[in-house]
Formats: C-alpha cells, sequence, structure tokens
C-alpha cells in the first residue's frame, strides 16, 4: 500500500519531439489510472489560432492580445487521450500538422503564452494523481513532482516516428525535411526564454530508441512504485 505522502503522484515526462512523450505518458497514466494532461497540445492549439487569425509567429503583441481571447478546453477521454477545444470546436487533430509544428516553438516562448498555460496546466494537475508531459514539466511546471523523466531518442529515430504520425494523418514530408525542422525545434525549444526543453536535475533519463513504447511504459510504471 502506498504512504500517505505518495496518495497523490505526479509524474513529469519531458523531452524532444517524437521521443515518445506523448504516447508513453498516456499510456503510463491508463495503467496508474492518474489524469493525463498533454501540455505540448495546449501549446499547440495557441499556434493554430495564431495561424488561423493570420498573425506572423513573431508578432508578440498581436499573440498577447489573441490568447486572451481564446477559450481553450482539455477533456479527458475514456481511453485516457486528450481532445483539445479551441473556442468550442475540436481542434485535436488539426493542430498535429506540420505548419503548426513549425511554428509552436515561437509561441511557445512568448511569457504571456506561457503565463496563461502554465496556470492551467497546475490547476489541471492540482486536482489529484496526473501524468503531464511536455518540454518544461519537470523544471517549470511542476518543479514538486514525485517522479521526473525524461525521454531522449536518435534525430534519426524521432524523424521515423514522427513520419509515421504524418503519413497517418495523410500529410507527407520528406524524411530529410523533417529530420531539419525536428533538428531546427530541437535547438528553439532548449534556448526557450522561459521554459527551455532540459532535463530536471533529479530526472531519470530514458533513451527509447531500442525500446518498445511497451517496455518504456512498463520501466516508469516501476519507477513510480518504488518505496
Amino acid at each position: 500500500m502506498k504512504s500517505a505522502e505518495r496518495l497523490c503522484m505526479h509524474i513529469s515526462i519531458d523531452g524532444p519531439a517524437g521521443a515518445g512523450k506523448s504516447t508513453v505518458a498516456r499510456l503510463v497514466a491508463q495503467r496508474l489510472g492518474y489524469t493525463y494532461l498533454d501540455t505540448g497540445a495546449m501549446y499547440r492549439a495557441i499556434a493554430l489560432a495564431v495561424l488561423q487569425a493570420h498573425i506572423s509567429s513573431h508578432d508578440a503583441p498581436a499573440i498577447a492580445e489573441l490568447i486572451k481571447k481564446c477559450d481553450l478546453q482539455i477533456k479527458t477521454e475514456i481511453d485516457g487521450t486528450n481532445k483539445i477545444y479551441l473556442d468550442g470546436k475540436d481542434v485535436s487533430a488539426d493542430i498535429r500538422q506540420q505548419a503548426i509544428s513549425a511554428i509552436v516553438s515561437d509561441v511557445a516562448n512568448y511569457k504571456t503564452v506561457r503565463d496563461v498555460l502554465v496556470d492551467k496546466q497546475r490547476q489541471m494537475a492540482s486536482h489529484g494523481s496526473a501524468v503531464l508531459d511536455g518540454r518544461d514539466i519537470g523544471t517549470v511546471v511542476l518543479p514538486d513532482a514525485e517522479l521526473k523523466i525524461f525521454l531522449i531518442a536518435s534525430l534519426a529515430v524521432r524523424a521515423k516516428r514522427r513520419n509515421a504520425d504524418l503519413q497517418q494523418s495523410g500529410e507527407k514530408v520528406s524524411p530529410e525535411q523533417l529530420a531539419k525542422a525536428i533538428e531546427e525545434r530541437d535547438s528553439k525549444d532548449a534556448k526557450n526564454t522561459y521554459g527551455p526543453m532540459r532535463a530536471a536535475d533529479d530526472a531519470i533519463i530514458i533513451n527509447t530508441d531500442n525500446m518498445t513504447i511497451n517496455q518504456v511504459v512498463q520501466k516508469i510504471v516501476d519507477l513510480s512504485k518504488r518505496p
């Protein structure tokens, strides 16, 4: 039986694009009976709003005004997945476009955007045990999380995984373009002013290159049950 201090537990899963964060985090939450929150999807939703409003991702004042008007809602489905609603519309599929991936790091680097979304993420996590995945969960959003994981994988593996995701949604991007885009995003995320992508000092780093999703999930579940 878990001790009193572990009755409510938060797990942060950070790492670069294509490392497997979202799938792993959702399955870990499902296995443990925790709430799952894909924080990256929240930034993607704002990036979609920016795109739809024909605002440049470098126009800080316009984005600051835009986020004040955005109605962003996250709902958890029976299977544990997150449905993302922007101004009442389900945009869960729309936010996965490569066009969104190209600007989301720029959008996420604005303090006005981060202040709104980090506050919302903390509020959602405060209701009980939860698994959150993103870039800065263990360092900024939930620095006191009981278990912090940082997933990594080689650029080639991550590009292959991302390409498979895009093909499922009908998008076609050359492997070379995709690898370059991921590399550029890694650089932007690592240099983010307000929440740079990095492993927390007490995070456990897991290389997923030669692991199946189930193996990664099992490792994290096992770690969560340590005394």
